[in-house]
């Protein structure tokens, strides 16, 4: 028997808010947490929580600065990151597969 694709699933990543924050700095070089807020919908505590999630596991790094007089706070998708998000996503499209063929299969038992 093979192990079932949920199995490798990362709860760090799969998380829906963290793996939208991973997905969206993934597209962009680098992204501003204004964005991130407004993009997801969330409330800048909310966000803040997930990010350190992220960063305590070494998912993203958090650059804090300013743009003119603005404070700004910047996350970027570290390599490990990078293949966190690879990996999950491999993971769900095994998913995603398994789930498309049972459609298309006799149920367990049938004939």
């Amino acid at each position: 028997m093979t192990d079932h694709p949920t199995n490798g699933l990362d709860d760090v990543v799969h998380q829906r808010v963290r793996l939208g924050i991973l997905t969206i700095a993934h597209q962009a070089r680098q992204v501003e947490f204004g964005f991130l807020r407004a993009t997801l919908q969330l409330t800048a505590g909310n966000l803040g929580q997930h990010l350190t999630v992220l960063e305590k596991a070494e998912l993203i790094q958090i650059e804090k600065g300013y743009e003119g007089k603005r404070p700004r706070t910047w996350v970027t998708l570290t390599p490990a990151g990078q293949t966190a998000l690879r990996d999950e996503i491999t993971h769900l499209k095994q998913l995603i597969q398994q789930v498309e063929q049972a459609e298309t299969a006799p149920a367990a038992g049938e004939a």
